[in-house]
């Protein structure tokens, strides 16, 4: 799974070459991308290059080569697809049906269930605790089995490698308990809520983003209370 900045800068290469047959410059890319320097850029590339989304042509300047797209894009190079207006992810990097092509319902066990929204979430500095609840969304029953559910609005981006954007709603489990490597809804202190990584130190627990730019945070156990555990993800695009 491509991160956002990743899928955004491998689009804005292929409609660039759509249209001039040129690659844009490094400097045109920091731009589009509004990146700071270049060096994101170069970050960028290499990681597409290592997915097999481009390739660099040697002794050319500015050579570059689009080998594929994501298969949410197209199916190959001949052009992108529509978007359907929303995917619904019942685990990360597993879609489901586009909402636009999903069968009528055809019996009680298909009917989509409302699920409240909580407010939001940081996946990056800590925010203040969930917020109430503020409206609903419907999700495909497949997608909560067994117990409450809750969805949260994600602010931040210290999840992107796990494929988890700003302005993504998660959908959470309520649990007070997680195993290592879940993805969690953590209260700290009792007024910061964060979504991370769950991960243990010894005695202590350390909450783990998915993203280079930011720190495992460590704690003693006392300050750390699991909220719930992410069971689905719903992206509007």
């Amino acid at each position: 799974m491509l991160t956002r900045k990743q899928h955004e800068l491998l689009i804005f290469i292929h409609e660039r070459m759509k249209e001039s047959g040129i690659p844009p410059s490094f400097d045109e890319m920091k731009e589009a991308l509004d990146l700071a320097s270049k060096s994101g850029i170069h970050r960028l590339i290499t990681a597409l290059e290592e997915r097999g989304f481009i390739r660099r042509l040697p002794n050319r300047a500015r050579a570059l080569e689009v080998l594929r797209l994501p298969d949410s894009i197209a199916p190959g190079l001949g052009g992108p697809r529509k978007f359907s207006p929303s995917v619904i992810e019942g685990s990360l990097g597993k879609s489901s049906t586009p909402a636009s092509s999903r069968r009528p319902p055809t019996s009680a066990d298909d009917v989509a269930v409302a699920v409240p929204v909580m407010g939001r979430i940081a996946a990056g500095v800590p925010i203040d605790a969930i917020q109430n609840h503020t409206h609903s969304i419907s999700v495909p029953p497949g997608m909560i089995a067994g117990g409450d559910h809750y969805a949260l609005e994600v602010k931040g981006d210290s999840m992107i490698e796990a494929g988890i954007f700003d302005g993504d709603t998660v959908v959470i489990r309520q649990t007070n308990s997680a195993n290592p490597g879940d993805i969690v809804v953590a209260l700290v202190d009792d007024e910061e809520a964060t979504l991370k990584r769950f991960r243990r130190k010894g005695a202590s627990i350390a909450l783990e983003a998915a993203n280079p730019s930011y720190e495992t945070r460590i704690f003693p156990p006392d300050r750390v209370k699991v909220q719930g555990r992410l069971v689905g993800l719903i992206r509007v695009y």
